[in-house]
């Protein structure tokens, strides 16, 4: 049974098929659309998803969309009468999105599948958002049961979510409700320190360890009431999502020192102690919704999804200091993952569908996305004018080693593109992480992005205990652990005042991916889930004995991640890598990159 999961109008909408309870492909539209966090019906990533697995004209046997929209408008309007007349501006704002299209998602289902030549099921259905949430998080995870914890900004009602799942069941047992929610809560930080919501809060994150959690007493006095399982009711009077189209008020400028910084303004340390207070707060309140589902459920493992499941340091701190004794996350844990575990929690829950654990877990690596063979990639770059080297299979693990050994910054293009936001070997860029300012390198030319932004590490899982102190794998990047003792070094001189001073500082002997506080945001890769990738870091451990690589997004600024080879050159070219490693073929850079439109600049 072929069954396709949608999410969509939000942010980040995507495709999944499940045929039969096995996972066959997951995309997100912006990779198609090559617009960022693209929120529209995902054309690009249906056609992907039903073409990758076979699906003929008659189209998939069931559709269901990963949340329930009449709920949701429910919420919409009873929020704005409560707070009329002053809720009038929002409610005018969102009004034309919901009648044009969120109101008629049957309709433009039919219409979309029509264009892509597939014939729609009788009907289209229709799950809970947090319920998709949980379904992501179970049914893939490696656990025959499980509880379930789900965090995010807000799906139709709920806002977080504790449940139970076993065997092909999950049940959700408590919700909290909108509009007291963890993940707005630190949405409010991300647009009160100038960075956009629903695209900035993990770079709230990578700044909070430069602060200090000099705010979080006034956070925990006058904006939340927390309790001791985890619940909580925020402060509204400090908040503007209810009645505004602001995330915050001029009361909460008031009690943080002024208004919101502006997206291009100078970052101060205000900034950086907000950000360290709030995240702060963030993890108190995940430990406690943890703790309080260990109780509620009396199970010892855990499955986590959610937009604030992406809080990889919040995710470290639940491996080390919270009560479960294994914990799995989804990678897509975003509203991307919801339109995956709206079809598994068809099929084994609406269709009883059975389930088996798989070891590891049943997400093949994240590894859902499209893939082109050698002869394609070859006809395209020849089509694009580029003249690359082929390198035979067995050599080229240790041809690409030998360029990051050599200090140059690779583009990787390998296989099927991930799922979900981290880029994990196939379509990344990797540097040497030993080599004195390739952060800032990277930062600067490459990604052009703000200077305190970290880096992550990806690392052979067979020797991650020689770098850091990490107790289980971490394929997913989705833990941060402490670098290890004695590969930490204290900087030299006074710590600097700045925010951009400390970027700079190189704290280990793997300085590109040591954040300033000395931890890691780390992939552990395996031979079983990336057999290339795993063997670039093998061949890179046997040239120089150290078994990591720094890894980063194949994107450029403000641009998804690349999906095609046309998507590679293009940031290939406009990014200033030194080389690309596309398929069997490795392109290097020897001249200045040539003007839009034309490659060009690439040599064997």
């Amino acid at each position: 049974m072929n069954i396709l999961g949608l999410s969509a109008f939000y942010h980040d909408s995507a495709a999944a098929l499940v045929r039969d309870g096995e996972i066959i492909a997951a995309a997100q539209e912006e990779r198609f659309s090559r617009k960022k966090h693209d929120a529209d019906f995902p054309r690009g990533a249906m056609e992907y998803c039903l073409r990758a697995g076979g699906v003929g004209p008659e189209g998939p046997d069931a559709v269901i969309f990963y949340e329930k929209p009449l709920d949701k408008f429910d919420r919409l309007l009873e929020t704005c009468f409560s707070v009329a007349p002053r809720g009038f501006r929002s409610f005018l704002v969102s009004m034309p999105l919901w009648l044009r299209e969120k109101l008629w998602i049957p309709l433009t289902v039919e219409r979309e599948m029509a264009r892509a030549g597939f014939k729609l099921p009788r009907e289209t259905l229709f799950s809970g958002h947090h319920e998709a949430h949980a379904a992501s998080a179970f049914y893939p995870s490696p656990f025959e049961r499980s509880a379930i914890l789900t965090v995010d900004g807000v799906g139709e009602w709920a806002t977080a979510a504790i449940g139970r799942g076993e065997d092909s069941q999950v049940h959700v047992m408590e919700e909290m409700r909108f509009p007291h929610s963890l993940g707005l809560l630190y949405s409010a930080f991300t647009y009160f320190c100038g960075f956009r919501v629903n695209d900035g809060e993990y770079k709230l994150m990578g700044l909070a360890p430069y602060g200090k959690p000099s705010y979080a007493g006034t956070i925990r006095e006058k904006l939340v009431d927390l309790r001791e399982d985890g619940s909580f009711r925020l402060n509204m009077e400090y908040f503007g999502y209810l009645d505004g189209l602001a995330m915050t008020s001029q009361k909460f400028d008031a009690l943080f020192g002024g208004p919101p910084r502006k997206m291009d303004g100078p970052l101060t340390m205000r900034e950086a102690d907000l950000a360290r207070s709030v995240q702060e707060v963030t993890e108190d309140i995940l430990l406690r919704m943890a703790r309080h589902a260990s109780e509620l459920t009396g199970e010892g493992r855990l499955c986590l999804a959610g937009g604030v499941a992406l809080n990889c340091v919040a995710n470290g701190r639940l491996r080390r200091e919270g009560p479960f004794r294994d914990i799995w996350i989804q990678p897509a844990s975003g509203d991307a993952g919801g339109a995956l575990g709206a079809a598994l929690a068809y099929w084994h829950m609406g269709c009883d569908g059975p389930r088996k654990a798989v070891p590891g877990d049943a997400m093949k690596g994240a590894f859902l996305g499209p893939e082109w063979t050698d002869n394609e990639i070859g006809d395209i770059l020849r089509r694009e004018g580029v003249s690359p080297r082929q390198v035979a299979g067995a050599e080229w693990p240790r041809e690409v080693a030998k360029l990051v050994a050599a200090g140059r910054v690779v583009g990787l293009f390998q296989g099927r593109m991930e799922f979900g936001p981290r880029a994990l070997g196939n379509r990344s860029i990797i540097a040497d992480a030993r080599v004195p300012g390739m952060r800032e390198r990277i930062n600067a030319a490459v990604k052009r992005r703000e200077s305190f932004r970290p880096f992550a590490p990806a690392v052979l899982a067979e020797g991650a205990g020689e770098y850091f102190e990490l107790e289980a794998p971490s394929p997913y990047m989705l833990l941060t652990a402490q670098v290890r003792k004695e590969r930490l070094r204290e900087p030299a001189g006074p710590r600097p005042a700045s925010v951009d001073g400390m970027a700079r500082l190189e704290l280990s002997d793997i300085p590109a991916v040591t954040h300033v506080d000395g931890s890691a945001r780390i992939q552990t890769v395996s031979r079983e889930q990336n057999p290339d990738f795993h063997a670039v870091l093998a061949a890179f451990k046997e040239m120089t004995g150290c078994g990591l690589v720094l890894n980063t997004s194949f994107n450029a600024k403000d641009e998804p991640i690349v999906c095609s080879p046309v998507d590679a050159l293009r940031c290939f070219r406009e990014a200033g890598l030194d080389d690309l490693a596309i398929g069997p073929y490795i392109v290097s850079r020897v001249t200045a990159p040539s003007p839009a439109g034309n490659i060009g600049g690439v040599s064997s």
